[in-house]
């Protein structure tokens, strides 16, 4: 076996590599491949091209802390080349403390958006396990546009009265098998106004499919043979919805905040995700809703981790 000395330079020397090309394919103008899919803003780039020039002190002093602050707000905003960067600096103790667990949460965030060198970067670690860095932790719950959440006895007006026909149709449907799953129909209809604005026919870029866009693991998940089909659809969605609730223990903000995002991804931020698209979606859902809470069968699955820790949404006052 490697002596640990030799394991750690071997280490250090696979980091360097990577994060050398990294930069040097960075600076050439391309972006890794899932920030080449996610079509990154400009401020992004803006953002690790100022954090690079502060870490190695090129036209500007020499500040790690900077350079880590600016990698974090981009890999916030989803940058994976920034999520490797700082995973990098982290891993080799690069102007700031040494952590394999942080490095390991970071490279494994980043490989999960493609990133071309965090898997192998992950490996090297080993089986360490860690938390992303506190700047990255979830943001404060999003705020309700109109008014507080209200209480289970009163939701307030009804936001889904006056619907096209076309949609009162869909309507009646969920009306009609919502209760079955334990789901109230105003939580449904909240989900898929957020998810496909009541298009049986719709298809995300991500191949999520009809009323509750369903992906094809989610639809394979809870038994949908064609995801098109209105009933179909629903039933794998209300399925899905009724798992989340119990699995957050009916807490309705954390569970729509996986629909969107997953619960792994919720679970791992330990709250909301601080993403714009998922934090766009639970407000929307909450706006709908209006109530933090909803009921859940305890029996469908064990609770997450979060679930008991975590408290997102306003109770009235």
């Amino acid at each position: 076996m490697m002596p640990a000395r030799d394991r750690a330079l071997c280490t250090f020397v696979v980091f360097a590599l990577a994060g050398a090309t990294s930069q040097a394919v960075f600076a050439a103008g391309s972006t890794s491949p899932a920030a080449a899919s996610a079509s990154p803003t400009a401020s992004i780039t803006e953002k690790i091209a100022r954090a690079m020039s502060y870490e190695h002190g090129e036209g500007v002093p020499k500040d790690p802390g900077i350079a880590a602050a600016l990698y974090c707000e981009a890999a916030v905003q989803g940058s994976a080349e920034a999520a490797f960067q700082l995973g990098w600096m982290y891993a080799n103790g690069r102007g700031i403390a040494h952590d394999d667990g942080i490095a390991a949460a970071l490279f494994e965030l980043a490989a999960s958006n493609g990133h071309a060198f965090a898997q192998t970067a992950r490996a090297h670690l080993g089986d360490v396990q860690g938390m992303l860095p506190d700047c990255m932790r979830p943001l404060p719950p999003p705020p309700i546009a109109d008014a507080p959440l209200m209480a289970d006895s009163d939701a307030g007006p009804d936001p889904f009265a006056d619907l096209s026909p076309e949609k009162q149709k869909i309507r009646r449907i969920v009306d009609e098998i919502a209760p079955g799953y334990g789901i109230e129909p105003r939580l449904a209809l909240a989900v898929i106004a957020a998810e496909s604005n009541f298009n049986a026919a719709a298809r995300s870029v991500k191949d999520a499919r009809g009323l509750m866009q369903l992906i094809p693991d989610t639809a394979s998940r809870f038994n949908v043979r064609n995801p098109y089909n209105v009933r179909d659809n629903l039933k794998g969605g209300l399925s899905y919805l009724r798992w989340l609730l119990a699995y957050y223990r009916g807490q309705v903000a954390l569970a729509a905040a996986a629909y969107n995002a997953g619960e792994q991804t919720v679970d791992r931020y330990k709250g909301i995700p601080p993403y714009p698209e998922t934090r766009a979606y639970v407000r929307r859902v909450l706006d709908l809703f209006r109530r933090p809470l909803h009921p859940y069968d305890p029996s469908v699955t064990e609770p997450s981790a979060i679930a008991g820790t975590v408290r997102v949404g306003m109770q009235r006052d």
